[in-house]
């Protein structure tokens, strides 16, 4: 399992490297992943207490494209997978979510997408989130994040808002949050904002970081559901924490916001 280490040190040069490397990556498990999506699938459902998680064809695949690449170009680092578990390296951790909504996956949809993040055993210090489908890329390294669709590049800016009551919030389904204190809070600020939307998984915080959504929060994610998506957000100036501010690199119930002012206004409702 990740845990948390004396953060590795990274250069500019390095992590521009990395990026790279990490775009070229997430391409290649992108045509892995197409051949696959709208097609008939084998679905397992990796749950027996009755919930339903489903893993398909797709998810394997592409996460054995992304470990064998990264096992050729850089043995020397670790790598964490949704489906096939953490292997220890240096220090430096590459952690994949192979397909990011497969609900959305298996029934046709479009918010899904590869994740993959470099965790230096402090935090994700690069995100990368691809729609192979769609041939979007948003990617981030904490400073700074950007938007890439064929020809078009651009620099990815949260939205300006500046208070809850004005505020779009999403979440991928309030049925992750299985905790009653949670909900309660979610309800709280569901009831404040001026319009909620579910359903997206990795999408709705895409679109926090463009600038279309205010606050994105979601329960019961784990690292790989998260990591890739806050150098991104970070990037593009908003915050990503836990519900209680805590660090959310290892998942947990995690929101994310535009700005810092709606990120504390945000927290309020949901600590109630």
């Amino acid at each position: 399992m990740l845990s948390y280490t004396n953060p590795v040190a990274v250069s500019s040069e390095q992590l521009a490297e990395y990026m790279d490397l990490g775009l070229e990556i997430a391409a290649e498990a992108g045509s892995e992943i197409l051949p696959y999506f709208r097609t008939p699938l084998s679905i397992i459902n990796k749950r027996t207490d009755g919930h339903f998680d489903p893993v398909t064809e797709a998810d394997r695949a592409a996460e054995k494209v992304i470990r064998a690449r990264l096992s050729d170009r850089l043995p020397d680092h670790g790598v964490f997978g949704e489906e096939f578990g953490h292997e220890s390296g240096n220090g430096l951790t590459w952690v994949i979510d192979p397909i990011d909504g497969t609900r959305a996956f298996m029934t046709g949809m479009l918010h899904w997408g590869v994740l993959l993040a470099l965790f230096d055993g402090e935090k994700p210090i690069l995100g990368i989130m691809h729609q192979p489908y769609t041939g979007e890329f948003f990617f981030g390294d904490n400073r700074s994040a950007h938007y890439q669709r064929g020809d078009e590049t651009r620099r990815l800016t949260t939205s300006a808002t500046t208070s809850v009551e004005e505020a779009v919030l999403t979440t991928t389904s309030p049925r992750l949050l299985s905790d009653p204190d949670e909900r309660a809070g979610f309800d709280r600020l569901e009831a404040a904002v001026k319009l909620s939307k579910y359903g997206g998984d990795c999408y709705i915080y895409a679109m926090l970081a463009m600038g279309y959504v205010d606050i994105a929060l979601d329960g019961s994610l784990q690292p790989y559901d998260i990591q890739a998506i806050m150098p991104i957000i970070r990037g593009a100036g908003g915050v990503v924490t836990t519900a209680s501010g805590g660090d959310a690199s290892m998942g947990g119930f995690v929101v994310a916001a535009s700005s810092r002012e709606i990120h504390a206004q945000a927290l309020k409702y949901l600590q109630g």
